[in-house]
């Protein structure tokens, strides 16, 4: 059987963020600053996201050819494979129908977290819509192609160390790049957990699974090598949204990390809290250039009003000034545009980032996603039903207070008087020009050396081969074949790990 992935770059998406909605980049506005500001956000070609790279894996070890398709008319195939983000929904449902047209008697999948929470949206196309988790097509591919035209639900997959290694030989990785982490390429994403604990009522990572599942720091450092050895991957994008929720797994990767013949760069997602000093330094030493956090906003009723655990801002303070000694890249997301947001609460956000002086702080406008507690909430205040506007940079909902050109132009101006500043610069130049780090090594040496000795760090994991918490034996990829139904009991965060 031969597969077509076929996929879009169009609307600027990034399929792989916000839970597998996805997400677009700056708006183009009038004036060299906002052309700056978004020439910082197209240079890069972000990776595929990383279920195309496993389902291109699944097919090959199945037996079958693979093609990846971009924003054009494939050729002839057995079966078509759509992972759409929200953004890029008419696009490919269009593309869908175009496909069906012309090869009336080819089969269409249509997998992600689109497909998951949003069936309905593929009503009146002949298409099988997989709701779940897509990896799981390595055991379920034939009862899913036995259903044409119904929605089929996969659930979540409970070992992820029994998926393939990703395949990312169709999508040409060496392109691939995230200058915002790394200045070492190409970039391919990576996990070592799914999931997310946490009850924010508008985010869209807890769509497809609220529980999180881990995967075998061995497993992880395994796929790393193999993604160095045979596409040249130089840095790697972890994209869990809770890394180091289990403080014995980050140990032992970071062990693992050490050992690796050439060192890596590598960026993490996670909350502050769960990132310790001597987590901090220990991740700094294996490659940890950059993290990503959820600021928000610093009015804490806001955040408890959408079930978001506030950080108290001392906390927030002190992690980014660390970061920043330490030469680690901040990415801080702050959320405007709440139903209820004033001029006066956008304009504190602004200034919250920059006391805080997070190396970039990206300011997103609330968005509310289908699927979400959120989105039913405010269903009735949403006047824009276009989901291409649905890029976290565009208002959509009826302000109390604000007009959505209002909170469009004070989106803007977050953004140029974040970062039109020589503050801003003179904080953050060694960490935007890594060549200038060189002239300050001695000063970043010593912030380690004082941060090991305010914070001892705990005992170092046994070095040497180990038995894993399970009998099965970490797999190496072989020859593609059909797998057997096997044990697939899921390894999950313990009480004792957070």
């Amino acid at each position: 059987m031969h597969v077509v992935l076929w996929d879009t770059r169009k609307l600027d998406v990034s399929k792989d963020f916000a839970g597998g909605m996805g997400v677009g980049k700056y708006p183009r506005r009038r004036g060299a600053r906002d052309w700056l500001i978004r020439y910082f956000y197209i240079r890069d070609r972000r990776p595929v996201a990383l279920l195309f790279a496993h389902l291109a894996a699944i097919f090959r070890r199945l037996g079958h050819s693979v093609e990846y398709v971009v924003d054009r008319m494939p050729g002839a195939a057995d079966l078509y494979v759509f992972n759409p983000s929200l953004i890029t929904l008419g696009l490919e449902r269009d593309a869908m129908d175009r496909i069906l047209q012309a090869n009336p008697p080819a089969r269409v999948l249509v997998v992600g977290t689109v497909a998951t929470v949003m069936p309905e949206a593929f009503a009146g196309l002949d298409v099988t819509v997989v709701k779940g988790e897509a990896e799981q097509l390595l055991w379920k591919l034939d009862e899913v192609l036995s259903r044409p035209g119904a929605a089929v639900h996969l659930g979540a997959i409970e070992d992820l160390d029994s998926l393939p290694l990703p395949d990312w030989s169709p999508f040409e990785p060496r392109r691939f790049r995230v200058g915002y982490d790394f200045w070492q390429f190409p970039t391919a994403f990576i996990q070592q957990s799914r999931g997310c604990s946490m009850k924010c009522n508008y985010c869209p990572y807890l769509l497809l699974d609220g529980n999180v599942r881990l995967r075998n720091p061995e497993a992880v450092v395994d796929e790393i090598r193999h993604d160095v050895r045979h596409w040249g991957f130089r840095s790697f994008k972890f994209r869990d949204p809770m890394f180091g929720l289990s403080r014995s797994n980050v140990f032992r990767l970071a062990e693992l990390l050490g050992r690796l013949p050439r060192k890596i760069q590598f960026s993490i997602e996670t909350r502050i809290d769960l990132m310790r000093p001597e987590i901090l330094r220990l991740l700094k030493r294996v490659g940890l250039t950059s993290i990503t956090v959820g600021i928000e906003t610093p009015d804490d009723e806001t955040l408890r009003r959408y079930r978001r655990a506030p950080v108290q801002g001392d906390r927030q303070q002190a992690f980014i000034t660390l970061c920043r000694e330490l030469g680690i890249r901040t990415v801080a997301g702050f959320l405007i545009g709440f139903p209820e947001d004033t001029e006066r609460s956008i304009r504190s956000v602004l200034a919250y980032a920059k006391t805080l002086g997070p190396t970039y702080a990206n300011f997103n406008v609330v968005t509310p996603y289908p699927g979400t507690e959120f989105f039913d909430e405010i269903k009735d205040r949403i006047v824009d039903f276009n989901f291409s506007h649905y890029n976290v940079y565009t208002p959509v909902l009826q302000y109390e207070h604000l007009s959505i050109e209002r909170v469009e132009a004070l989106h803007g101006k977050c953004f140029r008087h974040y970062y039109f500043r020589w503050p801003y610069l003179a904080r953050n130049a060694t960490l935007l020009f890594p060549f200038l780090q060189r002239f300050r090594a001695g000063s970043t040496k010593k912030t380690i050396e004082q941060a090991d000795e305010a914070h001892p760090s705990p005992p170092r994991p046994k070095s040497g081969p180990q038995r894993l918490p399970s009998d099965r034996v970490l797999r190496a990829d072989g020859p593609h074949r059909r797998p057997a139904v096997g044990d697939r009991s899921n390894t999950r965060a313990t009480d004792e790990d957070r």
